[in-house]
C-alpha cells in the first residue's frame, strides 16, 4: 500500500515549472521593493522581508502537498468543503475589516486569513471528488454540481468579493465540461458567462455608456454595486497611465515617476502589474506573460497525463484557477474589467493567495509524479 506522504515523489515532479516560479517570485520582490520604499532605501524594505517569509512558507507548503498522495483527497473532499462553508458563514459573525467581511484577524501575530482564497481550492477538490463518482452525469447530477459551487459562490459574492466569486465560475464550468455533464446545462452556463463577459467588455471599451445602462442594471443591483462597473474610476485610469508611461523599455527599477509618487493606488497589491509595466516596459511585460504562459501550459499538461478521472478533473480545475487569476488581474489593469481585488499570483504582495497557489501547484505535481501509478 502506498504511503499518504512520500517525499521520494518530489524527485518525479515536473522540474520545468520551478524556474518560472522562482523568476515570478523574484519579479514580485523587485516590484514590492520599489513600491514600498524610497530610492535610497535599497532592496530590503520591511514588505520585501515579509514577502520573502511568505515565499519560504509557500515552498514548504508546495513540498508537503506534492509529497501527499492526491488520491487520498477523494475521501476528504466533503470535509474540506464543509470546513470552507463554515468559515465563510462565520465571517458574518465577526467584526468587518476595511468595511467588508473577508478576513479573520488572528490576534497576537498580525495575520489575516481570507477563507475565500482557500475556498477556490476546496471547491475544486470537492467538485472533482463528486464528479468522479458520476458515471451517468444527467441533468439532476449537473444541478447538484451547480448547487455545490453555487453556495460558496453566493457567500463570497455577499462579502462582497466579486473577483474571487467569479473565479469559481470558470473552474466549475471547465470541470463540468470535461466530466461530461448535461450538454444543455453546460451550454446555458457558457452562454450566460459569455454574455455577461461581453457586456462588461463592451461597457469598458466604450461601446455602451455606463450612465445609459444604469436604469437597466439598477433594477436588480444596488447603486453601489453598479458603481463597481464604472470604467472611469481613478484607479482604472491610473493603471492604464502607468503601463503607457513605461513605453517599450520602461523607466527602470525604482525610477517610475507615476507609481513612485504614489499616484497609482495599491501599487504593490492589486496594481502590481501596472507598477511593473511602468518600470520594465513592454519588454518586461512580455517576459512576465511568458513566465505565466509556461506555468499554465505545464499545469495543463498535468491534466493531460493524469491516469485517473479524479486527477484529470482536479488538474483541469487547478489549471483554470491559475489562468483566471492572471487573465482577470491583467484585464483589470488594462481597463477591460472592473477592479475587483483579484491578485496576480506570485507577484502581488500577501500570503493568502500565495499559499493557496503553492498548494495548488503542489497538488498538480502530486498528480504528475504519480502519473505512472494505477
Amino acid at each position: 500500500m502506498q504511503q499518504t506522504w512520500d517525499p521520494r515523489f518530489l524527485s518525479r515532479i515536473d522540474w520545468r515549472i520551478l524556474p518560472s516560479i522562482v523568476a515570478l517570485m523574484f519579479i514580485s520582490l523587485l516590484v514590492i521593493s520599489s513600491m514600498t520604499g524610497e530610492p535610497e532605501d535599497g532592496f530590503w524594505t520591511p514588505y520585501v522581508k515579509s514577502q520573502l517569509r511568505w515565499f519560504l512558507l509557500g515552498w514548504a507548503t508546495f513540498a508537503a502537498v506534492a509529497s501527499f498522495d492526491y488520491r487520498k483527497l477523494r475521501n476528504f473532499g466533503w470535509v474540506f468543503y464543509a470546513i470552507m462553508i463554515v468559515l465563510l458563514l462565520g465571517l458574518y459573525f465577526t467584526a468587518p475589516i476595511q468595511n467588508v467581511h473577508r478576513w479573520y484577524r488572528i490576534p497576537g501575530i498580525g495575520i489575516n486569513i481570507q477563507p475565500s482564497e482557500h475556498a477556490k481550492l476546496a471547491v475544486a477538490i470537492a467538485l472533482a471528488s463528486f464528479l468522479e463518482k458520476q458515471r451517468n452525469p444527467n441533468l439532476a447530477v449537473s444541478l447538484q454540481a451547480g448547487l455545490l459551487v453555487g453556495v460558496p459562490f453566493l457567500l463570497i459574492l455577499k462579502q462582497p468579493d466579486l473577483g474571487t466569486a467569479l473565479i469559481l465560475f470558470p473552474i466549475a464550468l471547465a470541470m463540468g465540461y470535461f466530466a461530461g455533464l448535461h450538454k444543455g446545462f453546460i451550454r446555458v452556463l457558457s452562454i450566460t458567462g459569455a454574455s455577461v463577459l461581453t457586456m462588461i467588455l463592451c461597457l469598458f471599451i466604450g461601446v455602451f455608456s455606463h450612465d445609459d445602462l444604469r436604469p437597466f442594471f439598477t433594477r436588480f443591483m444596488k447603486e453601489y454595486q453598479y458603481e463597481r462597473l464604472n470604467p472611469d474610476t481613478y484607479h482604472q485610469k491610473a493603471a492604464v497611465i502607468a503601463i503607457a508611461v513605461g513605453g517599450v523599455k520602461g523607466a527602470g527599477w525604482k525610477k517610475g515617476e507615476f507609481a513612485g509618487r504614489k499616484w497609482l493606488p495599491a501599487a504593490h497589491t492589486d496594481s502590481v502589474f501596472a507598477a511593473y509595466g511602468e518600470e520594465f516596459g513592454f519588454v518586461g511585460l512580455l517576459i512576465l506573460l511568458s513566465l505565466f504562459f509556461s506555468l499554465i501550459y505545464f499545469s495543463i499538461q498535468v491534466a493531460v497525463v493524469a491516469r485517473d478521472r479524479f486527477g484529470r478533473l482536479l488538474g483541469v480545475g487547478l489549471s483554470v484557477y491559475l489562468a483566471m487569476h492572471v487573465l482577470l488581474n491583467i484585464g483589470m489593469m488594462c481597463a477591460l474589467l472592473p477592479i475587483s481585488g483579484v491578485p496576480l499570483i506570485f507577484v502581488t504582495y500577501g500570503g493568502n493567495s500565495l499559499l493557496t497557489t503553492m498548494a495548488a501547484l503542489g497538488l498538480l505535481q502530486s498528480i504528475y509524479s504519480r502519473r505512472f501509478m494505477f
